[in-house]
């Protein structure tokens, strides 16, 4: 008997209050990064109408102009109006930044983990980027709506906007789309069937693949009307869509934001890397679908613990695949910095639309250059990867 389900993941466009908070952290961590790599940064912001105040703890040489990244950002985004509750030009912005604490710095000095945690990473062969075919659609949805605004095509669309894909599953394999919601911000006065049609002819369909496009639902702008939306319509705040950041909720997550940390933060540089190996481990064919885990305590350099959950699709026996992964990857702080070059200016880049699945971006955790080495060791055949 074949096992159906339905399963549901979201994203945001760039004008998404928290996402303008991500991308504004990762903004200034890059500023200061150019300047000085080995900048060590835990950078947040907080959006709410007119008003961006920034906050947080570096150690760095770097001098950066926060206000104009600040401004920088939001004009980019297309928050150019004071009608819209925010404009780059006019809004207020505060600073309030310190020193990190040296209790912290004592163990990073060292080459530890600058903090306790457990990060996940996760790969599966859904989709050619190796990701749940449920975010990587909520994804593209989202920047074909910032796409459109941006190109003028649907010139009544403003910056804010949510999508969510439903993909039915049988014997965990995505077969058909359920449902789709879409949520665009617009200038008033707009009848919602004009706004509806657009979207599905405009956003959804050239996107979506025609063959996945059975039966399925269109929500678009569910409660009637979308005219309040940014930091107007909702406080913005770094770090609070660790989901739409990563697998949309297919696979663990160990609670630990990215945007505004520099790659000294486990948080983000071991989740890097666990997303790295795993998509490794699947293109080489060792698993179907692959998660691990890895945890760290405060100043301690190599991990409490890795665990692979190969969900029952593995080809030779996890315990061999995590040899493999302890032979092959450095996962100290210092060999994930190293290996995946992170002490560069890259992170505003992945600020909106996620951090993984990225085939349009050359981000170091997203190539596949150890699958080879992980097939050749495994003894598979070259047929056997993804």
């Amino acid at each position: 008997m074949s096992k159906k389900y339905l399963f549901s993941s979201e994203s945001v466009t760039e004008g998404h209050p928290d996402k303008l908070a991500d991308q504004i952290s990762d903004s200034i961590l890059d500023a200061m990064l150019e300047a000085d790599p080995m900048s060590r940064v835990a950078c947040e912001t907080l959006l709410t109408t007119g008003l961006v105040l920034v906050s947080g703890e570096v150690t760095t040489k770097a001098v950066v102009d926060i206000p104009g990244i600040v401004r920088r950002v939001l004009r980019k985004v297309g928050y150019t109006d004071a009608k819209m509750g925010i404009d780059g030009e006019t809004c207020g912005v505060l600073a309030a930044i310190h020193g990190q604490s040296p209790d912290i710095a004592m163990g990073v000095d060292t080459g530890g983990a600058g903090d306790q945690g457990m990060m996940f990473g996760f790969a599966c062969n859904e989709t050619p980027e190796l990701m749940p075919m449920p975010i990587m659609l909520a994804h593209r949805l989202s920047r074909q709506l910032a796409a459109v605004r941006r190109s003028g095509s649907v010139d009544y669309l403003r910056p804010d906007g949510k999508t969510q894909v439903t993909v039915q599953y049988e014997d965990d394999k995505p077969v058909r789309i359920d449902k789709i919601v879409v949520s665009a911000q617009h200038h008033p006065a707009v009848p919602q069937e004009t706004i509806r049609a657009d979207v599905i002819e405009r956003v959804i369909k050239p996107i979506v693949p025609a063959e996945y496009l059975d039966d399925t639902q269109y929500y678009v702008n569910p409660t009637g009307s979308f005219e309040v939306g940014g930091p107007n319509g909702d406080t913005g705040l770094t770090g609070r869509k660790i989901i739409v950041d990563t697998y949309g909720g297919m696979g663990r997550h160990g609670g630990g934001a990215f945007s505004g940390k520099d790659p000294t933060k486990v948080d983000r540089s071991a989740a890097y890397m666990m997303r790295y190996i795993a998509k490794n481990v699947v293109a080489a064919g060792l698993a179907d679908r692959c998660e691990i885990q890895v945890a760290y305590a405060i100043g301690e350099a190599q991990p409490m613990n890795v665990v692979v959950d190969s969900f029952g699709t593995a080809k030779i026996a996890e315990e061999k695949i995590s040899e493999l992964i302890l032979k092959y990857f450095d996962l100290t702080p210092r060999g994930i910095i190293n290996h995946l070059n992170l002490r560069q200016p890259i992170y505003a880049q992945v600020a909106s639309y996620g951090h993984f699945g990225r085939d349009d971006l050359d981000l170091t955790w997203e190539r596949k250059d150890m699958a080879d080495t992980l097939r050749k060791e495994a003894g598979l055949s070259a047929a056997s990867g993804a």
